[in-house]
Formats: C-alpha cells, structure tokens, sequence
C-alpha cells in the first residue's frame, strides 16, 4: 500500500472525511515533513492513531493537552479527540504516523481482542491520548511496534498486512496493560469543553468564508464571548479570531495550489474582503506571498503529501 498522500478536507463537524487504508484493510500511514506538519487544522476521525517523531521538535494537542515531542518520542490518540499537530520555528521535521480503524486489531465487537483490550481503551477517558517515551520499557516497546508496523507498510514485503496487524495489535495490547486505574483523565469540564469546541469549529467551517465575529462563533455554542475566548485558549492555544485566519489561509492555500483562479477571488472566497490583507496575512503564517506559493507549487508539480494528523 506504501505511503498515503492524505487531505486535510474536514466536514462541518471538523470530522476528518478521508478514508484510511480500504474497507478490507482499513490502515494508512504516512510521512510528515517540515512544510506540511503545520497543514492540517483541528479535527478528529473515527480512526485511531499512533505518531512517532523521528526528526525535530513538533507540538501536539490533545482534548485539551498540549505537549512538545522530540526524536524518539510520540503518542496514542483515540477515536473521537479533537487534536492537531504543529511545529514552531525552523529546521527539519520527520513524523512518522499511521491511522487504523479499531476493528483492524480487534475484529467484531463480540471477540476478545475487542471486548478485553479495546474496549478499555475506546471507553475511558484516560485514553484519549496517551504520550509515549522511549525512556519508559514499555513505552519505547510500543513506540517500537508503531515503527515496525509502518515500515511493512511502506515496504510491502510478503504478507506484510499480517505484519501490520502484529505491530498495531502489540500496541494496543501494551496500552491496555499498562493503562493505570489512578491514571487522570480529562475531567468532565475538559468533556464539555471539548464538546463545546466541536460545535464553535463547526460553526466556523460552515461560515469560513463570510464575515465572522467573536458573538457568533460563542453564540453556536450558546456561551458567552468571555467563555469562547477562554475555551479557545484552554483547548485550542489560540483565539477563536486566530484560528479562523489560520484556516483560511488553509484553504487559500489548497486552492492556490489546485486551481487556476484569480489570487483577489480566492482570497474573497476564504473570508478576504481586501487583497491587500490577505496577502499580508497569507504571508506571516507561510513565509511567503500568494503569488509566491503558487509559483513553488506549480515548479514542484504540485506534488504535495498533506498529513492526516
């Protein structure tokens, strides 16, 4: 199956709509470098997922947990969690991911492999995103199994879809042995609040492109301003204001690399009212102006791995 070239495309629920792997063999990975860690906004998927940091320094965001992961570092993220993975800064990024669907290493809901390690995992809370380190025996052992999983996949040796399974399977076991009852999960505040940022993001990504204020984006979530903005910060790191630039930019981005329109009517389009500001924008978060990026896709072919992150 090698390696996926996968879209940041959300619903308006930022529900991710890519398909990992096929319906027989329902896993994906994939490799993140430094241009396109920062590409894919907030969003979650029905899918699990395993990361590893091979090379550099990235920040990953979890239900409200944010962490800095460097080489030999990476983490678990369960079904439904809203995360996102970034870098700061320059220099070379290396991720290693891959996103699988639970009934991959568990089989039918009424198996044991489902019902006594996966479970566990799907339901608590706890679990939601599990940081893995290779100072930890049984953490660098997962870590491991992530590493050995995506290199079948990527390698295609004979058979390699039982090897697949055989590092996804010894991750989840791993995870569900080691998995502390005292371990803290997010509180039911985090829930909530996590609740009420899928409902503001929908909101923002059905409206993206027309005028947005801070009264609106908190009132998709019958909260007040004040609680918006703390939501934003305490989930997301950022403003709700912030995160709109960010994502518009996004996909001012994806249509400067795909499309043949003019730069003033895809600005106007992602949300733009002035040509002048959206350059100025586009510019301070990708280094460059639209013109700019458009010309380096088009040199490259236009060729560009997108995480699923």
């Amino acid at each position: 199956m090698a390696l996926s070239v996968c879209s940041s495309a959300t619903d308006g629920r930022s529900r991710e709509l890519v398909r990992h792997g096929t319906p027989p063999f329902p896993v994906a990975c994939y490799r993140h470098g430094a241009e396109t860690v920062n590409a894919v906004p907030w969003h979650w998927h029905d899918e699990l997922e395993a990361v590893v940091v091979k090379e550099g320094r990235v920040f990953v965001s979890a239900e409200g947990e944010s962490r800095e992961l460097g080489p030999g570092e990476g983490c678990f993220i369960t079904a439904g969690a809203l995360h996102r993975v970034w870098r700061e800064g320059e220099g070379p990024v290396l991720l290693h991911s891959l996103v699988f669907h639970p009934r991959l290493v568990g089989g039918s809901v009424e198996s044991v492999f489902w019902q006594g390690y996966l479970r566990p995992l799907l339901d608590e809370a706890a679990n939601r995103c599990v940081w893995l380190a290779a100072g930890v025996p049984w953490e660098r052992e997962a870590l491991e199994a992530v590493e050995a999983a995506w290199r079948a996949c990527g390698e295609e040796p004979a058979g390699f879809e039982f090897q697949v399974r055989e590092g996804l399977s010894r991750l989840v076991f791993l995870l569900s042995a080691h998995r502390p009852g005292a371990r803290r999960g997010p509180s039911e505040k985090a829930l909530r609040e996590g609740e009420r940022i899928k409902a503001m993001l929908r909101y923002i990504q059905e409206h993206c492109g027309e005028a947005l204020t801070v009264a609106e984006i908190a009132g998709s979530a019958a909260v007040s301003e004040s609680e918006c903005l703390r939501c934003f910060r305490s989930m997301i790191g950022a403003t709700p204001m912030q995160y709109v630039r960010q994502l518009r930019v996004q996909r001012a981005a994806e249509l400067l690399a795909s499309t043949g329109e003019r730069i003033a009517d895809i600005g106007a389009a992602c949300g733009f009212q002035e040509t002048s500001y959206f350059a100025r924008t586009f510019r301070a978060l990708k280094g460059c102006t639209p013109s700019q990026y458009r010309a380096k896709k088009r040199s490259s072919g236009g060729k560009t791995q997108v995480s699923a992150l």
